[in-house]
């Protein structure tokens, strides 16, 4: 079928995987299919799959909670369903990821919006605590924080030795920080580098 979407299916389990390719519709054409970590990178090479419908909790692995959905997403899956989803439910999701949507099951939505929910939290409180700090200040920390030499920044910013070691001071001050070492790390936990 030309307008078909090329899948592979990653499951330990081999009559998961039959099922599965059985119950899928006409628009998906299952191209390969694997068990384990090694024989899914190289069907996945082999095949160079639309999409790829993959076991979260291969062999090793752990069991289903919300850290494993917040996980996959951030190691770049575009969806997370259940194993309790219907073929025609796996063939829509299917349609929608191969378009560039995202697709969750109901119940795992929950835990997505509340794990990044908690992300958009922390980058509101690094915004509020830049928020203290001058655009000046601002550039200075980030260049600080990169292991920048007093000279290095002068130079970099056109201003003098005396003025970066009056906005580090600044800088510190307002973060409630004591080092140049401490501010590195405060600027690395916040994505600020």
């Amino acid at each position: 079928m030309a307008d078909s979407i090329r899948v592979v299916i990653v499951d330990d389990h081999s009559i998961f995987r039959s099922g599965l390719r059985a119950d899928l519709d006409a628009s998906v054409d299952v191209v390969g299919e694997a068990a384990d970590v090694p024989s899914t990178i190289a069907v996945i090479g082999e095949t160079q799959p639309d999409v790829v419908l993959l076991d979260v909790h291969l062999p090793g692995g752990s069991g289903d909670d919300a850290a494993d959905v917040v996980r996959v997403i951030r190691a770049g899956a575009r969806g997370y369903i259940t194993k309790g989803s219907s073929g025609v439910e796996v063939s829509s999701a299917v349609r929608a990821v191969a378009d560039g949507d995202a697709v969750f099951s109901p119940r795992l939505a929950g835990f997505v919006l509340d794990a990044f929910g908690a992300v958009a939290g922390e980058t509101a409180t690094a915004t509020d605590e830049l928020d203290r700090l001058s655009a000046r200040e601002q550039e200075v920390m980030r260049l600080i924080a990169r292991g920048y030499a007093y000279k290095e920044v002068a130079s970099e910013l056109f201003i003098s030795i005396k003025t970066v070691e009056t906005h580090v001071s600044s800088v510190l001050r307002k973060l409630q920080l004591s080092s140049r070492h401490e501010l590195t790390a405060w600027a690395s936990e916040r994505r600020l580098l």
